[in-house]
């Protein structure tokens, strides 16, 4: 029989000893984050690990001084002449053409005519700025950053401006240079701004314009926000707005090739791919690996669960109506609503593509988190807008870093081990949380 040795202890300092014990045990409870999805206890957390939510940043992105200290240059006595924003496309590419207008009209010294949203028969949609964005808040917030006129004088009203080509101009000297003397003989000219703008160059003066115009002007109107507030407050909380692209016209342009979907799917793929056909054999494989492919809702689905976002998570699906093969998200996550189910019949027919966009704009601004499987101009736009309010609960999910995977052969476990560590050092370092022409990172 082995011999236990007796131990002689003091009690007074065990006591303490176990005191101090409870007391760290207690702060950590207390203290440790918890997701705003999680429903479990702190001892199932620590068995069965946090979730993406709950890592800890190293980095988030804020608001730049130089736009938001008020040490604006001031506006020269006269301006320049006039310029209209010619808007394309859907509402978050207009908008980004707008906020690209902005800081071009700070640019030139040019007073900014409201924007014309160009009718877009592709997108179903008819309604303009005015029917979108409130317009006096909009002049109101622009009041020192650059001018803004509701209505043209006289001499201009009844004229179509002059239309400067601006597909090529990319920095502050192109516009100097190529756009300011149209300005100057005409006194009245329209631009649709470049796909891509180098903004880094333009001087702080016009980066402030820019900025400000993007993030603090652009408000709904009133009726508008209305409609979104209603629909937020129907939407069950908490919940994670998840922005998905897997829509025809996507997969089409994509030109990706996928395997084991619907023949209604593979027939509106096809509908949809026109001149644009699918890449084959070699030229596939790297495209898909470059993460060039749409995340199908299947994919989509075991991504969240590799983030351990529980299953039963509330999520409001922010996107089109024509997303295809959702069961693949829904047969695991058994909570998705929609803006079609949320709202009134009537008030959803009778909506067209820019206010159906700006629902979930706001939506997904105003959401506990926010996830999108694509990298496009809602998706940079919402994440910007997130930043400034201080929410940081967003994340893109990595096509690339998926594909990676899967090429070199991960599977089940390892695979969700592999995707869990990939998006976590993406959100620890805040990597797509905010655009860099508006927003500084800081440490913490």
């Amino acid at each position: 029989m082995i011999q236990i040795p007796a131990v002689s202890v003091s009690v007074k300092p065990l006591f303490g000893v176990l005191v101090v014990s409870l007391s760290v045990l207690l702060a950590i409870s207390v203290l440790a984050p918890r997701s705003i999805f999680s429903q479990t206890s702190f001892s199932s957390l620590s068995r069965e690990g946090f979730d993406i939510w709950s890592v800890r940043r190293m980095v988030e992105w804020r608001p730049c001084k130089w736009w938001l200290q008020g040490h604006l240059t001031a506006l020269p006595e006269k301006s320049n002449g006039y310029i209209r924003i010619d808007c394309y496309g859907g509402l978050n590419q207009m908008r980004r053409d707008l906020c690209d207008g902005v800081g071009i009209a700070r640019l030139l010294n040019a007073t900014l005519v409201m924007p014309k949203f160009e009718v877009a028969a592709y997108w179903n949609e008819s309604s303009g700025f005015a029917d979108v964005f409130d317009v006096d808040y909009f002049i109101q917030q622009m009041t020192g950053f650059v001018r803004v006129a509701k209505e043209l004088p006289p001499e201009f009203a009844s004229k179509e401006p002059f239309s400067v080509d601006c597909s090529k101009r990319k920095g502050q000297f192109d516009y100097l240079e190529s756009v300011l003397p149209f300005l100057l003989k005409h006194h009245y000219i329209s631009i649709t701004p470049a796909m891509s703008q180098r903004r880094d160059r333009y001087p702080e003066y016009a980066k402030a314009a820019l900025c400000q115009g993007c993030y603090s002007a652009l408000r709904l109107t009133k009726s508008l926000e209305k409609k979104a507030s209603e629909l937020l407050l129907a939407i069950p909380k908490p919940f994670l707005a998840l922005h998905l692209r897997f829509e025809p016209d996507m997969v089409a342009y994509s030109q990706c090739e996928y395997s084991g979907l619907s023949p209604s799917s593979m027939e509106a793929i096809e509908a949809a791919r026109g001149d644009k056909k699918p890449w084959t054999a070699d030229l596939a494989k790297i495209w898909r690996r470059r993460g060039k492919c749409p995340l199908t809702p299947r994919e989509t689905a075991f991504i969240l669960k590799a983030l351990r976002i529980p299953t039963d998570t509330h999520i409001y699906l922010a996107a089109g109506d024509g997303v295809m093969e959702i069961e693949g998200l829904t047969s695991v996550y058994t909570n998705v609503v929609t803006k079609s189910v949320l709202l009134s019949g009537e008030d959803f027919k009778s909506m067209h593509g820019n206010t159906k966009a700006a629902l979930d704009y706001y939506v997904s601004i105003n959401s506990d988190a926010y996830m999108a499987t694509y990298f496009g101009n809602m998706d940079k736009m919402v994440a910007a807008m997130r930043a400034f309010n201080g929410l940081y609960k967003t994340l893109f999910l990595s096509r690339r870093a998926f594909s990676e995977l899967i090429y070199k052969g991960l599977r089940g476990k390892r695979l969700m081990r592999a995707l869990w560590e990939a998006h976590r050092d993406d959100f620890v370092m805040g990597i797509g949380s905010a655009l860099p022409d508006c927003f500084c990172e800081f440490k913490l």
